[in-house]
């Protein structure tokens, strides 16, 4: 029971005076009436929105123009998609699955992607200056901005309602569209001076909270629908204006009829324009004589509104411990308050909410229910944390709680179950496991699946003389989910200890307490304490009175969903003979429930048999289970008193060969009650039919029973097969992951540089250690020495530099004059990491080669301008390397594209000269203006920069241009054309001209890459879903794939490896796909977590193969093995073509 302070104790009286009379305050309620909207509908003369999936109203042109940030505006318009506006909208796809700011003004109760087709839903509006809506609007926003709207009378209000509407769904033959619709309403009610907005969302009203982009909507990505309002482009210069977001989070877009910023639940009100400076959109706080929630601060106003993350966070709840709804008394009301704190009141009786027949867990709880009028208890004024005290084994644990803040789901949804869906509640949230699901909502498993259980064992045990000790043994567990079997088996403890562990069969009674069948009404052990909780036992042997303390301690599931358990034995246990067995017939426990804990106190005989010598023993067991309750659910969540556990089959065997101790029992769970006297279901004592995936459900009265098949599987109850999740997208692995399939469930697997996260199936980027290179965490030697090379993972080593030898920690410099490496006929200077030679008197040459002849002009000891001619080298890209040494002599120097040496770049030996890269067009985007319409015919133009040079080309007149691709070796620019369905190249030589290379045989060439080691083109085709090659002229055209295509898009080719890389954005089957040049080896590199990989680049430097997503709108790279899988950036538009060069990445964009 929570304890009250000391000095609280004289107030006692006074405390629980308000908490009797709280609920003669408080009537119930529930959340907005549907009847409590605004009135709407054909009986309001509303105008009717044309059916659709992205439909506009004409014009509506306001009677008196509405303030809208620091505007008028004469006119609106309203779209299908839960959005307002005083302007006509572009296309749904600039704007529906984007966050806010929207580049047009925008007000946005709903805003995601909604269809009303084929009957799905209706959308009135209506303009209105009725004294029966005006009032309604002027009650709201006193109520909700008493101090600074006090004197507001509305003259006008528009009034849109979205009624039954659905989101948009790809339509498919065997799926119905679904039963999840949404109705919401907005009213903008106005003066001359001031506009509010009101969004109300009632009772029911909201059954799904996002959408799924129509560019990848296979991908099952849902984007939670944003609540809002944004000002748009303010000026000529398309400058980003005002905004303001309600709504981030699915949480935050469930906490709309759950929760308010007026004190109604489903009911928020804003202050959006003014003739007065309004920087940006005020919501209501419930200031003042408006209604607040007893012992809770108004919200604060003190916001910034610049960055969305900054928007306003509506944490608190209108809801008490049951989760029902509260109708707080009005202003006014008689309420003692202590220190600034109102009283907090008992809850109502549970309205049978069926989420109350859950059970949860809430990672930091708020304290238990407060006592009913009447009973005796205490009161706490804050909210509280739980604090564990020591107690004697056999009472359980006593919890005590300590000030703390309120948490609530929206901050902590993620430390729920995936298979759990989060409440919040007055004092704190709760977690509660989903439908087929059972568990304390922190950790759910499927009903009716076998679980399986993994764990070490050490001890230290007294057996009769000796002395045995034992750390981290195996143990495993099997239960059957549907009837109660448990089975547990533990390897290599060592003798004697081995089989004087027989007896104690509690060690795999856990199991069966913790799975144990349920009878109506009653919960087995992981329906209340989850997988975390603390199991002791004290055993005490008669006649013996050996003892034995038994401690297991449950530490959650596992990424395949075992439990995890630690077990620990000390103490002493009598011997048991060799080769003895064990028999222990049927027995019940009695378990006595408490706040966070369970205990039990029963006796147990067995009988030994050892060489046909039968010893009948006995002991007894006291148990104490431990365990995090959820206090903020309040009495829902509370079990019986006392529960029964009846365990009918009891199994103990010690296999000496094996060295595996083994122990089995069949157990459920009840009332307290003779079972000899009743008719036992087959559901009960697991003598039912059903499947070894299926739950079995009791029928009303006597051996009737029906079978489920459970989570995960599918069939008729009695035979059931596994739903593999990944294959039919049903699963809800976030980005960065795959899905792996299991028996009944699956398992998110994050790539290479991600981790998953606690909610089991989101991955967040792991930050890569530091590195000590870029850090000058490093040890290495001077800079002019030595130099640091980093090898990842904070790993390094030191090099030295040329000229230079590791002497230890340090560089020694190299004397190279003493290693003979100038010619004989050369004078050598050495110089610190470097040394020069000059021809002597009579010679000539670079110092390196002198032949006889009179010295250049320069003198004598001046090394020649120029070495001897040597052929320039190429980097991978086939492009001339602008650094060049001759030899290992550190004599560098640059060179132009054409691999000719640059004057006057030759620099000192070790001292490399800093040269210009060229900037090839290799893998470069097509270029097309904003509306996608091919660019004018232009000449081609050099833009040189200190370090690079780039061209850009433009195509003629008439052509729609989608792959490019460049020839480092000829210099030769290659295209494909859609439209007139060419292939054509230019070189960029002065005065070249494009020339078409193949003109037959294509229908919408698209993308197009060039092996210039090979000299073999590749293009695919998205008509004729083919991908073919040809020489660089055209010939010997030959079709490499021509099969199982659907729509090929963007194609590269590694030339080093002979690798060909290619994206198919099949809507339904999106994938990469890599083969060899040749065509053979063809395999599917990515297949998960993509949507429309339109663009796709091999970047030779880091040897990974690269794609950019118009769907997921994410730029992602793998090894060409598809390992270490890896997101470079999350936030792209539409990317449509990519390129990777020098390590960066070039894209072009649809809508930019």
């Amino acid at each position: 029971m929570p304890l009250l302070p000391p000095l609280l104790i004289p107030l006692l009286p006074l405390l629980l005076m308000p908490l009797l009379l709280m609920p003669l305050l408080m009537p119930p309620a529930l959340a907005l009436p549907h009847q409590d909207l605004f009135p709407y509908g054909p009986a309001r003369a509303d105008l009717l929105l044309q059916e659709g999936d992205d439909e506009t109203s004409p014009v509506v042109q306001l009677r008196a123009p509405l303030p809208f940030y620091e505007a008028q505006f004469g006119s609106l318009y309203v779209g299908t998609n839960g959005i307002i506006s005083t302007q006509d909208f572009p296309r749904e796809t600039q704007y529906v699955d984007d966050d806010f700011p929207t580049d047009f003004p925008a007000i946005a109760p709903f805003l995601s992607d909604i269809d009303t087709s084929n009957g799905r839903g209706k959308v009135y509006y209506r303009e209105d200056d009725s004294e029966e809506v005006l009032s309604q609007a002027a009650r709201y926003v006193h109520m909700g901005f008493p101090s600074t709207a006090a004197g507001f009378t509305p003259t006008r209000a528009f009034v849109a309602t979205w009624e039954d509407v659905g989101a948009y769904e790809e339509v498919t033959r065997d799926q119905p569209p679904s039963s999840q619709l949404n109705t919401f309403q907005a009213v903008l009610a106005y003066d001359e001076s001031d506009a509010y907005a009101l969004f109300l969302y009632p009772a029911s009203g909201l059954q799904f909270f996002g959408t799924r982009p129509k560019e990848s909507y296979n991908v099952h990505l849902e984007l939670p629908a944003r609540v809002g309002f944004s000002r748009g482009e303010v000026d000529h210069l398309k400058r980003e204006g005002p905004h303001f977001s309600v709504t981030s989070t699915e949480q935050s877009v469930k906490n709309l009829y759950q929760m308010s910023n007026l004190g109604l639940p489903g009911v928020w009100a804003f202050h959006i324009g003014s003739s007065s400076q309004l920087e940006n959109v005020v919501p209501a706080t419930s200031e003042g004589s408006s209604p607040v929630p007893p012992g809770r601060s108004p919200v604060s106003t003190s916001l910034e509104h610049r960055r969305p993350e900054d928007n306003l966070d509506y944490a608190e709840t209108f809801y008490d411990e049951d989760g029902d709804a509260i109708d707080y008394p009005p202003a006014g009301s008689l309420e003692p308050e202590l220190d600034g704190h109102g009283p907090t009141g008992p809850p109502p009786p549970s309205d049978g909410n069926p989420r109350s027949e859950s059970n949860g867990q809430e990672l930091r709880p708020s304290g238990p229910p407060l006592p009913q009028p009447g009973s005796p208890g205490t009161a706490s004024l804050l909210p509280l944390s739980p604090r564990l005290e020591d107690g004697p084994p056999e009472r359980g644990a006593v919890f005590t709680y300590s000030a703390s803040g309120r948490e609530t789901c929206e901050r902590n949804h993620g430390q729920c179950s995936q298979y759990a869906f989060c409440t919040d509640y007055a004092t704190g949230f709760c977690c509660h496991c989903q439908s087929k699901y059972y568990g304390d909502g922190k950790h759910c498993l499927p009903e009716g699946m076998p679980h399986r259980v993994n764990g070490k064992v050490s001890g230290q045990l007294g057996v009769g003389q000796a002395s045995v000790a034992f750390d981290d043994v195996d143990l495993h567990a099997y239960i059957v989910g549907n009837d109660g079997r448990a089975y547990t088996a533990i390897s290599h403890i060592p003798e004697p200890a081995a089989p004087a562990l027989l007896p104690l069969v509690p060690i795999g009674g856990l199991f069966g307490w913790l799975f144990a069948l349920e009878k109506p009404g009653y919960q087995n052990g992981f329906r209340i304490a989850g997988a975390e909780f603390t199991h002791e036992m004290e055993v005490s042997f008669h006649p013996g009175e050996e003892q034995v303390h038994i401690t297991q301690t449950a530490e959650g599931l596992d990424p395949e969903n075992y439990l995890t358990v630690r077990t620990m034995i000390r103490g002493r246990v009598p011997a048991v003979p060799e080769n003895s067995t064990l028999h222990m017939g049927p027995y019940e426990e009695l378990y006595r429930y408490h706040s966070s804990g369970v205990t039990s106190t029963a006796s147990r005989e067995y009988t030994l048999v050892s060489g046909g010598v039968e010893r009948t023993l006995s002991y007894r067991v006291r148990q104490n289970f431990t365990y995090l309750a959820c206090g903020p659910a309040g009495p829902s969540r509370a079990v019986p008193a006392s529960q029964q556990l009846r365990v009918d089959r009891v199994f103990a065997l010690y296999s000496a060969g094996e060295r595996v101790l083994r122990f089995a029992v069949t157990s459920h769970v009840g009332p307290i009650e003779d079972a000899d006297a009743l008719t036992v279901n087959p559901c009960s004592d697991g003598t039912h039919t059903c499947h070894g995936s299926a739950r079995c459900l009791a029928g009303a009265a006597g051996p009737a029973y029906t079978c489920e098949c459970t989570a995960g599987f599918q069939g008729d109850g009695r035979h059931c097969e596994d739903v593999d999740e990944c294959a039919t997208g049903s699963h809800h692995c976030g980005p960065n992951s795959h899905c792996i399939n299991s028996p009944g469930s699956y398992r998110c697997l994050c790539h290479g540089g991600s981790q998953l996260a606690p909610d089991g199936r989101t991955c967040v980027l792991v930050s890569p250690p530091s590195d000590p290179c870029e850090d000058g965490s490093h040890n290495c030697g001077p800079p002019d020495r030595a130099r640091c090379v980093s090898h990842g993972g904070g790993s390094f080593s030191c090099e030295c530099l040329p000229g230079y030898v590791s002497d230890g920690p340090d560089c020694a410099d190299v004397d190279e004059c003493a290693e003979g490496r100038c010619h004989h006929a050369a004078a050598c200077h050495n110089s610190p990491g470097s040394f020069t030679c000059h021809c002597q008197a009579g010679y000539r040459g670079d110092g390196f080669q002198c032949v006889p002849g009179k010295p250049s002009g320069l003198g004598a000891l001046v090394p020649s301008a120029r070495p001897p001619r040597c052929r320039s080298r190429c980097d991978q890209l086939g492009e001339f390397r602008p650094l060049q040494c001759h030899g290992n002599s550190d004599h560098c120097w640059c060179v132009g594209r054409d691999g000719r040496e640059l004057e006057g770049t030759r620099s000192r030996p070790g001292v490399p000269p800093p040269c210009k890269y060229s900037f090839p067009l290799g893998h470069a985007a097509s270029l097309k203006n904003s509306l996608h319409q091919p660019l004018p015919a232009a000449k081609k133009k050099a833009v040189e920069s200190e370090y690079f040079s780039s061209w850009l080309f433009w195509t003629s007149q008439g052509s729609i241009v989608v792959g490019i691709d460049y020839d480092c070796r000829d210099r030769t620019v290659y295209w494909t054309d859609v439209a007139g369905r060419l292939i054509s190249r230019t070189s960029l030589e002065p005065g070249s001209e494009p020339e078409t290379i193949i003109n037959s045989g294509l229908m919408s060439p698209e993308g197009l890459t060039i092996d210039y080691f090979r000299r073999i083109m590749f293009w695919t085709d998205s008509g004729l879903d083919k991908i073919e090659s040809a020489k660089l002229d055209g010939s010997e055209r030959r079709v490499l794939f021509d099969t199982d295509l659907v729509n090929p898009r963007a194609i590269t080719v590694d030339p080093i490896r002979g690798n060909l890389y290619w994206t198919d954005w099949n809507r339904e089957a999106p994938k990469i796909e890599v083969s060899s040049v040749d065509g053979t080896g063809r395999r599917i590199l990515v297949n998960k977590d993509i949507g429309l990989p339109n663009a796709l680049t091999y970047d030779p430097f880091s040897k990974l193969i690269c794609w950019a997503d118009a769907g997921t709108k994410r730029l992602e790279c793998t090894l060409p093995d598809g390992t270490g899988r890896r997101v470079v950036q999350n936030n792209l538009n539409y990317p449509f073509s990519i390129v990777s060069y020098a390590n960066h990445f070039y894209h072009t964009d649809w809508r930019r």
